[in-house]
């Protein structure tokens, strides 16, 4: 008997046969609320590399690229950071909401593809972890334009994805679209630079550092 596809790749390939890379995302939340099914990505507990990296905030302004049920958000605001955390789908942020109805995070609806334009330059900390990989090559580029324009003069920007290079692309089965060296490399335009770039747990992932 052939095991069912999960529904995060069901939803995802049904949503981009119709060009649409993000509206799936709701629909899975959507879905995980009722107990149709499972977010892989959430484990409710911060990203342990964010968790090992994250310096004091004293204050500055960090963001959170689909910041999913809200734990590396808290994560960074517990260390200080005054923190704005989105995510394109409204269920995940009504669920962060409510996980967390005391935080001082700020917790919006808004589209990376899209994003809203008080955002260019604003942030001292821009945190991207593991959420463009979910968007097939055609779209990284605007996402990562996107990345380098929420970084403000003298900000930090984290990258970290899937790494192509630790798998056997001819069977890897999608989404994510794991990201190659040169991808991630790419965020260092419109004057972002990069700064340190390795890979971690054992090769499986790219954790990148840049500034402006």
């Amino acid at each position: 008997m052939t095991t069912p596809d999960p529904a995060d790749r069901v939803l995802s390939r049904a949503s981009l046969a119709e060009g649409d890379p993000t509206r799936w995302f709701d629909e899975l939340y959507t879905a995980a609320a009722r107990g149709e099914a499972e977010v892989p990505w959430s484990r409710g507990t911060p990203n342990t590399d964010l968790a090992a990296w994250t310096p004091p905030g004293e204050g500055r302004r960090a963001l959170v690229v689909g910041s999913a049920l809200g734990d590396d958000s808290e994560l960074l605001a517990s260390a200080g950071w005054a923190v704005t955390g989105f995510d394109v789908a409204p269920t995940a942020v009504e669920a962060a909401r409510a996980r967390f109805p005391e935080s001082a995070v700020d917790y919006v609806v808004a589209d990376l593809l899209k994003p809203p334009g008080e955002w260019h330059q604003a942030f001292d900390l821009v945190v991207e972890i593991m959420n463009i990989q979910a968007m097939p090559r055609d779209f990284r580029p605007a996402a990562l334009r996107s990345l380098a324009g929420f970084l403000a003069p003298g900000g930090t920007l984290i990258v970290s994805e899937v790494a192509e290079e630790n798998f056997d692309m001819a069977t890897w089965v999608s989404p994510p679209w794991p990201f190659s060296r040169e991808e991630v490399e790419s965020a260092a335009q419109d004057g972002v630079k990069l700064v340190t770039l390795e890979r971690i747990r054992d090769g499986a992932r790219h954790w990148a550092e840049f500034t402006r």
